[in-house]
Protein backbone atom coordinates (compact mmCIF):
# COMPACT_ATOMS: atom_id res chain seq x y z
CA UNK A 1 0.00 0.00 0.00
CA UNK A 2 2.49 2.22 0.73
CA UNK A 3 4.18 1.90 -2.36
CA UNK A 4 1.64 2.22 -4.32
CA UNK A 5 1.16 5.66 -2.41
CA UNK A 6 4.59 6.70 -3.41
CA UNK A 7 4.24 5.97 -6.89
CA UNK A 8 0.76 8.39 -7.05
CA UNK A 9 2.79 10.91 -5.37
CA UNK A 10 5.91 10.39 -7.76
CA UNK A 11 3.34 10.77 -10.79
CA UNK A 12 1.48 14.17 -9.19
CA UNK A 13 5.02 15.22 -9.14
CA UNK A 14 5.66 14.62 -12.72
CA UNK A 15 2.65 15.82 -14.11
CA UNK A 16 2.98 18.96 -12.42
CA UNK A 17 6.26 19.61 -12.89
CA UNK A 18 5.09 19.10 -16.52
CA UNK A 19 2.85 21.71 -16.36
CA UNK A 20 4.92 24.22 -15.44
CA UNK A 21 7.68 23.65 -18.00
CA UNK A 22 4.40 23.75 -20.43
CA UNK A 23 3.33 27.10 -18.77
CA UNK A 24 6.68 28.73 -19.04
CA UNK A 25 7.06 27.08 -22.79
CA UNK A 26 3.91 29.13 -23.55
CA UNK A 27 5.53 32.23 -22.22
CA UNK A 28 8.35 32.39 -23.72
CA UNK A 29 8.28 34.22 -25.83
CA UNK A 30 5.57 36.51 -25.25
CA UNK A 31 3.19 36.59 -28.36
CA UNK A 32 2.16 40.30 -28.78
CA UNK A 33 -1.58 41.06 -28.96
CA UNK A 34 -2.18 41.15 -32.96
CA UNK A 35 -3.81 44.24 -32.64
CA UNK A 36 -0.13 45.50 -31.75
CA UNK A 37 1.65 43.87 -34.15
CA UNK A 38 3.08 46.25 -36.67
CA UNK A 39 1.69 44.88 -39.77
CA UNK A 40 -1.82 45.05 -38.54
CA UNK A 41 -1.49 48.65 -37.11
CA UNK A 42 -0.35 50.05 -40.56
CA UNK A 43 -3.93 48.08 -42.12
CA UNK A 44 -5.81 49.93 -39.04
CA UNK A 45 -4.70 53.52 -40.57
CA UNK A 46 -4.56 52.37 -44.06
CA UNK A 47 -8.56 51.72 -43.34
CA UNK A 48 -8.90 54.66 -41.56
CA UNK A 49 -6.97 57.78 -43.40
CA UNK A 50 -9.30 55.71 -46.97
CA UNK A 51 -12.34 56.41 -45.02
CA UNK A 52 -11.70 60.08 -44.48
CA UNK A 53 -10.19 60.82 -47.60
CA UNK A 54 -13.13 58.72 -49.47
CA UNK A 55 -15.89 60.93 -47.90
CA UNK A 56 -14.39 64.09 -48.66
CA UNK A 57 -14.48 63.17 -52.00
CA UNK A 58 -17.67 61.00 -52.28
CA UNK A 59 -19.67 64.07 -49.35
CA UNK A 60 -17.16 67.02 -49.67
CA UNK A 61 -15.43 68.87 -46.72
CA UNK A 62 -17.56 69.94 -43.64
CA UNK A 63 -15.28 72.27 -42.72
CA UNK A 64 -13.47 74.98 -44.85
CA UNK A 65 -10.30 73.19 -46.07
CA UNK A 66 -8.01 75.88 -44.33
CA UNK A 67 -10.25 75.24 -41.22
CA UNK A 68 -8.61 74.18 -37.52
CA UNK A 69 -10.48 71.07 -37.82
CA UNK A 70 -9.03 69.42 -41.08
CA UNK A 71 -5.90 71.11 -39.92
CA UNK A 72 -5.48 68.44 -37.35
CA UNK A 73 -6.91 65.70 -39.67
CA UNK A 74 -4.05 67.19 -42.48
CA UNK A 75 -1.38 66.63 -39.36
CA UNK A 76 -2.03 62.89 -39.07
CA UNK A 77 -2.51 62.69 -43.00
CA UNK A 78 0.53 63.99 -43.62
CA UNK A 79 2.44 61.44 -40.63
CA UNK A 80 0.97 58.42 -42.54
CA UNK A 81 1.58 59.87 -45.69
CA UNK A 82 5.34 60.30 -44.91
CA UNK A 83 5.50 56.47 -44.40
CA UNK A 84 6.97 54.05 -47.43
CA UNK A 85 4.69 53.32 -50.14
CA UNK A 86 2.16 56.14 -49.06
CA UNK A 87 2.65 58.76 -51.24
CA UNK A 88 -0.51 59.21 -52.71
CA UNK A 89 -1.61 60.62 -49.54
CA UNK A 90 1.15 63.16 -49.41
CA UNK A 91 -0.68 64.10 -53.06
CA UNK A 92 -4.14 64.58 -52.04
CA UNK A 93 -3.00 67.52 -49.32
CA UNK A 94 -0.50 68.86 -51.79
CA UNK A 95 -3.86 69.32 -53.95
CA UNK A 96 -5.76 70.93 -51.20
CA UNK A 97 -2.72 72.94 -51.21
CA UNK A 98 -2.70 74.00 -54.23
CA UNK A 99 -6.14 74.61 -54.68
CA UNK A 100 -5.87 77.22 -51.58
CA UNK A 101 -3.35 78.79 -53.27
CA UNK A 102 -1.66 78.32 -49.92
CA UNK A 103 -3.18 80.45 -47.51
CA UNK A 104 -4.32 79.69 -44.47
CA UNK A 105 -7.60 80.71 -42.96
CA UNK A 106 -9.22 84.54 -43.29
CA UNK A 107 -8.28 85.28 -39.57
CA UNK A 108 -4.57 86.33 -39.82
CA UNK A 109 -3.69 86.35 -36.08
CA UNK A 110 -6.14 83.44 -34.90
CA UNK A 111 -4.08 80.23 -34.14
CA UNK A 112 -6.82 78.02 -35.50
CA UNK A 113 -6.79 79.89 -39.22
CA UNK A 114 -3.11 78.90 -39.33
CA UNK A 115 -2.96 75.76 -37.96
CA UNK A 116 -2.91 74.21 -41.50
CA UNK A 117 0.47 75.96 -41.92
CA UNK A 118 2.47 73.39 -39.87
CA UNK A 119 1.29 70.43 -42.52
CA UNK A 120 2.10 73.16 -45.48
CA UNK A 121 5.74 73.45 -43.53
CA UNK A 122 5.98 69.52 -43.52
CA UNK A 123 5.35 69.61 -47.07
CA UNK A 124 7.87 72.25 -48.03
CA UNK A 125 10.49 69.99 -46.18
CA UNK A 126 9.54 67.22 -48.42
CA UNK A 127 9.23 68.29 -51.92
CA UNK A 128 11.39 71.94 -51.45
CA UNK A 129 8.41 73.71 -53.39
CA UNK A 130 8.69 77.51 -52.44
CA UNK A 131 5.14 78.23 -53.28
CA UNK A 132 4.04 75.63 -50.28
CA UNK A 133 5.31 77.93 -47.28
CA UNK A 134 5.59 81.44 -49.17
CA UNK A 135 2.68 83.18 -48.31
CA UNK A 136 2.65 81.88 -44.83
CA UNK A 137 5.92 83.05 -44.25
CA UNK A 138 4.75 86.40 -44.62
CA UNK A 139 1.72 85.61 -42.36
CA UNK A 140 4.28 84.27 -39.84
CA UNK A 141 6.47 87.37 -40.36
CA UNK A 142 3.41 89.69 -38.80
CA UNK A 143 2.13 87.55 -36.11
CA UNK A 144 5.84 87.52 -34.96
CA UNK A 145 6.33 91.05 -35.43
CA UNK A 146 3.20 91.56 -32.98
CA UNK A 147 3.68 92.63 -29.19
CA UNK A 148 2.19 89.76 -27.79
CA UNK A 149 1.39 92.13 -24.54
CA UNK A 150 -2.49 92.01 -23.93
CA UNK A 151 -3.33 89.67 -21.11
CA UNK A 152 -5.22 86.26 -21.45
CA UNK A 153 -8.27 87.00 -20.29
CA UNK A 154 -11.15 85.35 -21.79
CA UNK A 155 -13.03 88.29 -23.08
CA UNK A 156 -12.56 91.04 -26.09
CA UNK A 157 -12.04 88.26 -29.06
CA UNK A 158 -8.80 87.94 -27.53
CA UNK A 159 -8.18 84.51 -29.33
CA UNK A 160 -8.31 86.47 -32.29
CA UNK A 161 -4.90 88.06 -31.03
CA UNK A 162 -3.09 85.71 -28.12
CA UNK A 163 -3.03 82.24 -27.67
CA UNK A 164 -5.51 82.41 -24.74
CA UNK A 165 -6.98 78.74 -24.72
CA UNK A 166 -5.42 75.43 -24.64
CA UNK A 167 -6.76 74.07 -27.85
CA UNK A 168 -4.33 76.78 -29.60
CA UNK A 169 -1.01 75.10 -28.50
CA UNK A 170 -1.49 72.33 -30.92
CA UNK A 171 -2.60 75.01 -33.75
CA UNK A 172 -0.26 77.91 -33.26
CA UNK A 173 3.44 77.39 -31.85
CA UNK A 174 3.81 73.61 -33.67
CA UNK A 175 2.90 76.17 -37.10
CA UNK A 176 5.61 78.27 -36.50
CA UNK A 177 8.52 75.58 -35.23
CA UNK A 178 7.57 73.59 -38.48
CA UNK A 179 8.56 76.91 -40.54
CA UNK A 180 11.12 77.53 -38.12
CA UNK A 181 12.23 73.84 -39.28
CA UNK A 182 11.58 74.59 -43.14
CA UNK A 183 13.48 77.88 -43.30
CA UNK A 184 16.33 77.77 -41.33
CA UNK A 185 14.60 80.55 -39.02
CA UNK A 186 15.35 80.61 -35.99
CA UNK A 187 12.66 83.63 -34.97
CA UNK A 188 9.40 82.03 -36.01
CA UNK A 189 10.52 78.96 -33.44
CA UNK A 190 11.54 81.17 -30.65
CA UNK A 191 8.60 83.51 -31.02
CA UNK A 192 6.69 80.23 -30.56
CA UNK A 193 8.27 79.23 -27.29
CA UNK A 194 8.02 82.14 -25.80
CA UNK A 195 4.45 82.36 -26.64
CA UNK A 196 3.91 78.66 -25.23
CA UNK A 197 5.06 80.15 -21.75
CA UNK A 198 2.81 82.87 -21.78
CA UNK A 199 0.17 80.82 -22.16
CA UNK A 200 1.05 78.01 -20.05
CA UNK A 201 1.83 80.44 -17.12
CA UNK A 202 -1.95 81.17 -17.41
CA UNK A 203 -3.77 78.27 -18.13
CA UNK A 204 -1.58 75.68 -16.47
CA UNK A 205 -2.31 74.09 -13.07
CA UNK A 206 0.61 73.25 -11.03
CA UNK A 207 -0.96 71.33 -8.48
CA UNK A 208 -2.94 69.26 -10.90
CA UNK A 209 -0.29 69.33 -13.59
CA UNK A 210 -3.14 69.67 -16.36
CA UNK A 211 -4.47 72.72 -18.49
CA UNK A 212 -7.86 74.62 -18.14
CA UNK A 213 -9.17 75.11 -21.47
CA UNK A 214 -9.27 78.97 -20.72
CA UNK A 215 -10.20 81.28 -18.05
CA UNK A 216 -13.72 80.49 -17.91
CA UNK A 217 -13.09 77.62 -16.53
CA UNK A 218 -11.07 78.62 -13.60
CA UNK A 219 -13.89 78.47 -11.03
CA UNK A 220 -16.33 76.09 -12.76
CA UNK A 221 -16.56 72.66 -11.03
CA UNK A 222 -17.50 69.01 -12.31
CA UNK A 223 -20.69 67.12 -10.84
CA UNK A 224 -17.89 65.42 -8.18
CA UNK A 225 -16.06 68.82 -7.30
CA UNK A 226 -13.26 68.44 -9.22
CA UNK A 227 -11.79 70.96 -11.64
CA UNK A 228 -12.74 70.83 -14.92
CA UNK A 229 -9.83 69.51 -17.16
CA UNK A 230 -10.75 68.46 -20.73
CA UNK A 231 -9.66 65.42 -22.21
CA UNK A 232 -9.08 67.10 -25.78
CA UNK A 233 -8.04 69.92 -24.22
CA UNK A 234 -4.98 68.98 -22.37
CA UNK A 235 -4.86 66.36 -25.72
CA UNK A 236 -4.14 69.57 -27.66
CA UNK A 237 -1.77 70.55 -25.26
CA UNK A 238 0.68 67.25 -25.05
CA UNK A 239 0.45 66.96 -29.05
CA UNK A 240 1.44 70.64 -29.48
CA UNK A 241 4.38 70.34 -27.08
CA UNK A 242 5.42 66.96 -28.85
CA UNK A 243 5.18 68.87 -31.85
CA UNK A 244 7.53 72.07 -31.04
CA UNK A 245 10.39 69.50 -29.42
CA UNK A 246 10.47 67.76 -32.99
CA UNK A 247 11.86 71.14 -33.85
CA UNK A 248 13.83 71.69 -30.69
CA UNK A 249 17.37 71.78 -31.06
CA UNK A 250 18.84 69.39 -28.58
CA UNK A 251 20.80 72.81 -27.21
CA UNK A 252 18.03 75.16 -27.32
CA UNK A 253 17.90 77.09 -23.99
CA UNK A 254 13.88 76.34 -23.15
CA UNK A 255 14.19 72.75 -24.13
CA UNK A 256 15.06 71.07 -20.59
CA UNK A 257 11.67 72.84 -19.15
CA UNK A 258 10.08 72.06 -22.40
CA UNK A 259 10.51 67.93 -21.45
CA UNK A 260 10.17 68.43 -18.12
CA UNK A 261 6.43 69.86 -18.20
CA UNK A 262 6.07 67.11 -20.75
CA UNK A 263 7.26 64.40 -18.27
CA UNK A 264 4.88 66.03 -15.61
CA UNK A 265 1.70 65.90 -18.05
CA UNK A 266 2.36 62.49 -19.06
CA UNK A 267 2.94 61.15 -15.72
CA UNK A 268 -0.30 62.85 -14.61
CA UNK A 269 -2.36 61.62 -17.51
CA UNK A 270 -1.06 58.43 -17.78
CA UNK A 271 -2.85 57.89 -13.97
CA UNK A 272 -6.56 59.08 -15.24
CA UNK A 273 -5.97 56.18 -18.22
CA UNK A 274 -9.88 54.56 -17.64
CA UNK A 275 -9.61 50.26 -17.65
CA UNK A 276 -10.11 49.97 -21.47
CA UNK A 277 -7.53 52.36 -22.44
CA UNK A 278 -9.01 55.29 -23.16
CA UNK A 279 -9.58 58.72 -21.41
CA UNK A 280 -13.00 59.84 -20.42
CA UNK A 281 -14.09 63.55 -22.10
CA UNK A 282 -13.35 64.80 -18.30
CA UNK A 283 -10.24 63.66 -17.06
CA UNK A 284 -11.01 64.26 -13.15
CA UNK A 285 -14.66 63.50 -13.38
CA UNK A 286 -14.85 60.39 -16.02
CA UNK A 287 -17.92 59.43 -14.54
CA UNK A 288 -19.98 61.97 -15.70
CA UNK A 289 -19.21 60.99 -19.07
CA UNK A 290 -19.13 57.40 -18.93
CA UNK A 291 -17.72 56.90 -22.51
CA UNK A 292 -14.96 56.51 -24.03
CA UNK A 293 -13.82 59.30 -26.06
CA UNK A 294 -11.20 58.89 -29.60
CA UNK A 295 -9.67 62.64 -29.96
CA UNK A 296 -8.57 63.00 -26.45
CA UNK A 297 -7.34 59.24 -26.35
CA UNK A 298 -6.04 59.92 -29.94
CA UNK A 299 -3.78 62.93 -29.35
CA UNK A 300 -2.39 61.08 -25.36
CA UNK A 301 -1.39 57.84 -27.34
CA UNK A 302 0.29 60.32 -29.87
CA UNK A 303 1.91 62.29 -27.59
CA UNK A 304 3.21 59.17 -24.96
CA UNK A 305 4.44 57.24 -28.52
CA UNK A 306 6.27 60.24 -29.17
CA UNK A 307 8.18 59.72 -25.68
CA UNK A 308 9.06 56.73 -25.85
CA UNK A 309 10.39 57.14 -29.55
CA UNK A 310 12.58 59.79 -28.73
CA UNK A 311 13.91 57.96 -25.46
CA UNK A 312 12.06 61.12 -23.64
CA UNK A 313 10.17 57.95 -21.48
CA UNK A 314 11.26 54.44 -19.88
CA UNK A 315 9.23 51.41 -22.19
CA UNK A 316 8.66 49.35 -19.05
CA UNK A 317 6.17 52.36 -17.49
CA UNK A 318 4.50 53.86 -20.55
CA UNK A 319 4.88 51.18 -23.39
CA UNK A 320 1.56 49.24 -21.55
CA UNK A 321 -0.17 53.09 -21.64
CA UNK A 322 0.65 52.82 -25.41
CA UNK A 323 -0.07 49.56 -25.67
CA UNK A 324 -3.99 49.82 -24.05
CA UNK A 325 -4.70 53.26 -25.40
CA UNK A 326 -3.86 51.84 -29.35
CA UNK A 327 -6.27 48.90 -27.94
CA UNK A 328 -9.21 51.23 -27.59
CA UNK A 329 -8.47 53.28 -30.62
CA UNK A 330 -8.82 50.32 -32.58
CA UNK A 331 -12.23 49.37 -30.58
CA UNK A 332 -13.81 52.54 -31.97
CA UNK A 333 -12.98 52.04 -35.86
CA UNK A 334 -16.09 50.84 -37.80
CA UNK A 335 -15.68 48.21 -40.68
CA UNK A 336 -15.66 51.14 -43.03
CA UNK A 337 -12.66 52.44 -41.26
CA UNK A 338 -14.66 55.40 -39.88
CA UNK A 339 -13.76 56.36 -36.89
CA UNK A 340 -16.48 56.28 -34.07
CA UNK A 341 -16.24 58.14 -30.46
CA UNK A 342 -15.09 61.05 -31.48
CA UNK A 343 -16.46 64.01 -29.28
CA UNK A 344 -18.11 67.38 -31.13
CA UNK A 345 -16.34 70.22 -31.45
CA UNK A 346 -17.12 71.93 -28.13
CA UNK A 347 -14.97 73.66 -25.63
CA UNK A 348 -15.45 71.41 -22.65
CA UNK A 349 -16.03 67.78 -21.60
CA UNK A 350 -19.25 66.29 -23.76
CA UNK A 351 -21.33 63.32 -24.66
CA UNK A 352 -20.18 60.91 -27.29
CA UNK A 353 -21.45 57.56 -29.05
CA UNK A 354 -20.34 55.08 -31.62
CA UNK A 355 -21.45 57.44 -34.19
CA UNK A 356 -19.73 60.32 -33.42
CA UNK A 357 -16.73 61.30 -36.06
CA UNK A 358 -14.90 64.13 -36.42
CA UNK A 359 -11.70 65.10 -38.95
CA UNK A 360 -9.64 65.68 -36.06
CA UNK A 361 -9.94 62.59 -34.33
CA UNK A 362 -8.79 60.94 -37.67
CA UNK A 363 -5.91 62.83 -37.52
CA UNK A 364 -5.49 62.12 -33.76
CA UNK A 365 -5.47 58.74 -34.42
CA UNK A 366 -3.36 58.69 -37.63
CA UNK A 367 -0.89 60.31 -35.55
CA UNK A 368 -0.92 57.84 -32.88
CA UNK A 369 -0.35 54.99 -34.79
CA UNK A 370 2.26 56.47 -36.88
CA UNK A 371 4.60 56.92 -33.64
CA UNK A 372 3.56 53.35 -32.60
CA UNK A 373 4.21 51.93 -35.54
CA UNK A 374 7.69 53.42 -36.35
CA UNK A 375 8.32 52.48 -32.55
CA UNK A 376 7.71 48.76 -32.99
CA UNK A 377 9.64 49.03 -36.26
CA UNK A 378 12.80 49.79 -34.59
CA UNK A 379 15.26 46.92 -34.74
CA UNK A 380 15.93 47.55 -30.57
CA UNK A 381 12.45 46.77 -30.30
CA UNK A 382 10.51 43.36 -29.71
CA UNK A 383 7.57 42.78 -31.97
Amino acid sequence: MKDMNLKRLLLILIFSGCSVLSAFSSQSPVKRDSILESANIFKTMQRVADWQLNTWKNKGFNHRKADWTNGACYTGIFAFGNLKGNEHYLKTLVDIGDELGWNTGHLRFHADDYCVGQTYAQLYSKFKKKRMIAPFILQADSIISQPHDEPLNWKNNIQKREWAWCDALFMGPPSLAYLSTATKEEKYLNTAVKLWWKTTEFLYDPTEKLFFRDESFFTKREKNGQKIFWSRGNGWVLAGLVRVLENMPKNHPDRSKSIQLYKDMVSRVAGLQQADGSWHASLLDPASFPVKEMSGTGFFCYAIAWGLNHGVLEKQQYLPIVEKSWKALVSAVHEDGMLGYVQPIGASPDAVNASSTEVYGVGAFLLAGTQLFEYLRKPKQVN
